[in-house]
């Protein structure tokens, strides 16, 4: 991200529970899941976790995470809201730099709304294939391609959605097998500062899967 992204993550990071609730559902944190088939006692990593929306699906499904945002404010009101996890590790880092976990660490690597956000999908992609385990998942939920300016220069959003043929070819550049895409079924909804645009784009669920090379 940029620190024009990181700073408006900064600022509004008191806001976000509340302003999640007008863009997506949970609905979105559940198919990741489900796609993923997490099990329990397995571990996962939340990348752009945020102050913890898709964390707090993951441990009511009894797995361990490490949750890794770039924004210290936004991991702050997380750590006071999973005050009495003891399942949560906290890591500020950047996803299409290097995150700080070890090769092989995770069964699965979640980004939800995240990659949108960063300067290289493909490089956050293939950290996110790196730290996962053989056999281990990757999921991503974001947003398909769309034309709202606004979102752009309101959000500071990198990229203005993506074509899913495009996320597939990244999946299996990153290494990844069994690659693909599907609609959530639902959208992400928005209206512009002035009020003049009303944003409602679908949201897609990407997956690949970690495969030991032969």
């Amino acid at each position: 991200m940029n620190a024009d992204s990181k700073s408006y993550f900064e600022d509004i990071s008191g806001e976000w529970d509340q302003m999640r609730e007008c863009f997506f559902s949970e609905k979105v944190r559940e198919a990741a899941c489900t796609i993923a088939e997490v099990q329990p006692g397995q571990s996962a990593a939340d990348i752009g976790a945020g102050t913890g929306f898709l964390t707090e699906e993951l441990l009511s499904r009894d797995l361990r995470v490490v949750a890794v945002d770039q924004s210290s404010a936004m991991l702050e009101l997380m750590q006071r809201k999973f005050l009495h996890s003891n399942d949560i590790e906290y890591k500020q880092a950047q996803a299409d730099e290097r995150i700080p976990l070890p090769d092989n660490s995770v069964d699965y690597a979640f980004a939800n709304m995240y990659l949108h956000h960063v300067e290289s999908p493909l490089e956050a992609i293939r950290e996110m294939a790196r730290i996962t385990t053989f056999g281990g998942r990757v999921i991503i939920t974001d947003l398909d391609a769309h034309t709202y300016e606004f979102l752009r220069e309101e959000h500071h959003d990198r990229w203005m959605g993506f074509e899913r043929d495009d996320i597939t070819v990244w999946l299996k550049e990153a290494g990844l097998k069994e690659a693909g895409t599907d609609c959530i079924g639902e959208d992400c909804c928005d209206t512009s500062c002035d009020g003049t645009t009303n944003a409602r784009i679908s949201i897609f669920v990407a997956w690949g899967t970690k495969k030991r090379r032969h």
